[in-house]
């Protein structure tokens, strides 16, 4: 017994390693650009390091859940961590932006296996469930704990040791996840060889990759809505998205079994989470704007690190409180606090005292994006036959990140839209005129932020005052979401964390983990 509990102990251990490495990969990342770019170059594709990674991460997801299931969880969790390792080793190597950018996709294929089937493997190690709540609870800290230390680390790594190492220091730590689990996790075998859906998995991919590039390049303005470009991308995702509809009706293995939908908590959870990726990202990308361009702070550490710190609080929280309330009261609760915290960062402006948004980041990160981070598993997990529970866990990250995706670019179209009509006031107001100098052009109110000692203080205040308004205006998304994600909350079911049964145990012949340990 004691043996077992031993073993226990390092599958979690390497586990937790490897979601560390896997999300601080990116907040380690983005303390480092300014010293990638000086170094190699290529301003102008710098937003792809994040954007390439996300795209693989969110294109692979639900297939390494699905293969997890087919072929063992333990099998694919350790490709996805060598395929993490190879991307990280590369990317140390890059000396160009587009050797940087193509091993990043790289990263994100291996990253993609890292999350999901870590979650999966808890709910199968566990017989009771209210254990594997705490246990996940506990691991989406890990996701908070890695945003608060990431960009410090980032900075000290890149400052001292040089940029390439925030990849080199991903290897220590996945070696280790990769040779712990390597040696402690055992698994059944599949006796028949499964049908692998590949024609259902080139469609997500097509699918996922199209509809995220449209919504990225359209909501930093790369290309306008009706452009062809844009009106292509979306019209291809939604070509691929009916074609695998119809593709995994047919399927001997369909790559997301549609069944699993017709479940009320695991369609309710989908569209719930997708909402708190919505509001999620929302913050993360436009908060730092507030702190720097409206309250003049030199860094948006005071607000982000208070929201990823409470998040930490709120995951582990959760954990515990799904062993007395129901998925959906948890869930209601979560949007709630998600309405009053959008409420609120809609009237946030430069005349309030700064410890009033710092609250409002810990009321996000303790009571919406934290808790959810657990309860979406668990409430899947526990809606789905053991032989998806990979692919289950696949689709709570999957729609998080489409639902960030989708939220943060129509923010942005808002914001740029209010800002644009902003700019029209001013050149009325202060007369201003154009600049062919960007550095020096009031007419871009990106310059006049950047380079504010350059212009009139005045028209630095007044586009301050502006961004603030703008950003109000944008929550007003949040606050929509929000209200829509509490009505489908209500809705999910009475279901609670039970005790599974001996027949709820996954069979051998599903080749998962079942008998581990």
């Amino acid at each position: 017994m004691e043996k077992k509990a031993q073993k226990t102990g390092l599958i979690l251990l390497s586990m937790a390693l490897g979601l560390l490495m896997s999300s601080l990969d990116n907040t380690i990342v983005s303390a480092s650009v300014n010293k990638v770019l000086s170094d190699i170059g290529g301003v102008e594709q710098v937003t792809w390091i994040f954007t390439a990674y996300m795209l693989a991460a969110t294109s692979t997801m639900l297939i390494y859940g699905k293969l997890s299931d087919m072929f063992g969880r333990k099998r694919f969790y350790l490709i996805g961590i060598g395929v993490f390792l190879l991307g990280s080793a590369l990317c140390g190597t890059a000396q160009s932006i587009d050797q940087l950018i193509f091993y990043r996709v790289v990263q994100g294929i291996g990253s993609g296996a890292i999350f999901p089937i870590s979650f999966s493997i808890i709910f199968t190690m566990f017989a009771d469930p209210k254990s594997a709540a705490k246990v996940s609870g506990m691991f989406g800290a890990v996701f908070g704990l890695s945003s608060v230390a990431g960009p410090q680390l980032g900075t000290w790594i890149s400052d001292t040791l040089g940029w390439r190492w925030c990849f080199y220091v991903n290897l220590p730590i996945g070696i280790a996840s990769f040779l712990v689990l390597l040696v402690a996790l055992q698994e059944s075998r599949a006796d028949r060889k499964p049908k692998i859906d590949y024609l259902g998995a080139v469609l997500i991919i097509v699918s996922t990759v199209s509809l995220m590039l449209a919504l990225e390049w359209g909501g930093n303005g790369k290309y306008e809505w009706s452009s062809w470009q844009l009106i292509g991308l979306f019209a291809l995702a939604a070509a691929s998205a009916v074609l695998f509809v119809f593709v995994e009706k047919r399927a001997a293995e369909p790559m997301l079994p549609l069944t699993i939908f017709r479940s009320r908590m695991v369609s309710g959870t989908s569209f719930v989470v997708f909402c708190q990726g919505a509001i999620m990202f929302s913050a993360i990308t436009y908060l730092p704007l507030l702190a720097t361009y409206v309250f003049g702070k030199e860094n948006s550490n005071g607000l982000l690190t208070p929201m990823m710190a409470s998040l930490i609080t709120g995951a582990i929280l959760s954990g515990f409180l799904q062993s007395f309330f129901k998925f959906r009261t948890l869930m209601f609760a979560s949007m709630s606090l998600g309405i009053v915290a959008a409420l609120l960062l809609m009237k946030v402006s430069y005349s309030n005292p700064y410890w009033e948004i710092v609250c409002i980041m810990v009321l996000l990160g303790l009571g919406v994006v934290g808790p959810l981070m657990s309860v979406s598993q668990n409430s899947v997990a526990s809606s789905v036959d053991p032989r998806y529970i990979g692919v289950s866990s696949s689709i709570v990250g999957f729609w998080r990140s489409i639902g960030g995706v989708v939220g943060a670019s129509i923010m942005a179209v808002i914001v740029n839209g209010y800002m644009r009509e902003s700019v029209k006031t001013a050149a009325t107001e202060f007369q201003l005129s154009a600049n062919p100098n960007p550095a020096q052009d009031p007419l871009n109110y990106e310059s006049v932020f950047r380079f504010k000692d350059h212009f009139d203080p005045q028209l630095v205040t007044f586009y301050g005052h502006e961004m603030g308004h703008a950003i109000n205006k944008g929550f007003i998304l949040a606050l929509c979401v929000m209200i829509a994600g509490a009505i489908v909350a209500l809705t999910v079911g009475p279901m609670k964390l039970q005790k599974k049964s001996e027949g709820d145990v996954p069979s051998p012949e599903a080749a998962s983990p079942s008998h581990m340990v």
